[in-house]
């Protein structure tokens, strides 16, 4: 799976460079968006553990029209993640478990991961002032983390994200985005733990338009 997204990535880079400049569903812009979130915050912050994200996104957007006062847009990121993490709470992992002594001491060891993924997110764009928009997005994805903690399995899961931010049009073809992020990991029971992650961050992007 891990590397089926990887391959993912690199194909979905190729696109970029490639895809035509007219029609509904063709590419418009493409950009880059750098993520920083974590678990401790004023909604999720639990004190059994810590976890922090930085995501590296590569953005390729598509018009999807307008609804009202709305302009409609998805955009195609695939994605790295690199994820920190430490279990502080050993009591965390019941003396019922199998190897239960084994797994509190790999659990409360800190430790970097990686999560690769590709998601799609969906935008609502408001224009607010003259080259300044106002913008929701929500995105789902499918993604691989390459190792497992007491609260996610390793290897395929979901991402899920939703998105406030502000976007500027810096020149005629440029445009930077500014941000806050709720992003949430879980599997879906795919495998067993399944408890996930929340977390709250900020992000920063830019963009360009094709010609």
């Amino acid at each position: 799976m891990k590397y089926l997204l990887i391959i993912l990535f690199f194909s979905s880079l190729l696109s970029f460079t490639q895809a035509p400049k007219k029609g509904v569903l063709n590419i418009k812009k493409i950009g880059f968006l750098y993520n920083n979130a974590h678990s401790d915050n004023f909604i999720f912050n639990d004190k059994d553990f810590t976890y922090g994200t930085n995501t590296y996104k590569l953005q390729a957007f598509y018009n999807l029209g307008t609804w009202k006062s709305l302009d409609l847009e998805l955009i195609v990121q695939p994605q790295y993640q690199v994820l920190q993490h430490q279990l502080i709470n050993e009591q965390f992992v019941l003396p019922s478990e199998e190897n239960f002594a084994e797994k509190r001491t790999e659990f409360t060891t800190p430790k970097t991961m990686h999560l690769y993924a590709f998601e799609l997110g969906f935008v609502m764009k408001k224009e607010l002032l003259k080259k300044l928009n106002f913008l929701v997005m929500i995105g789902l994805g499918l993604a691989t983390i390459d190792t497992r903690t007491e609260r996610l399995a390793k290897g395929f899961t979901f991402i899920e994200n939703g998105s406030l931010g502000v976007s500027y049009k810096i020149t005629s073809t440029t445009f930077l985005y500014l941000g806050t992020n709720v992003g949430h990991i879980s599997n879906l029971d795919y495998q067993i733990p399944n408890t996930g992650f929340s977390v709250i961050g900020f992000e920063a992007g830019i963009s360009a338009a094709i010609q």
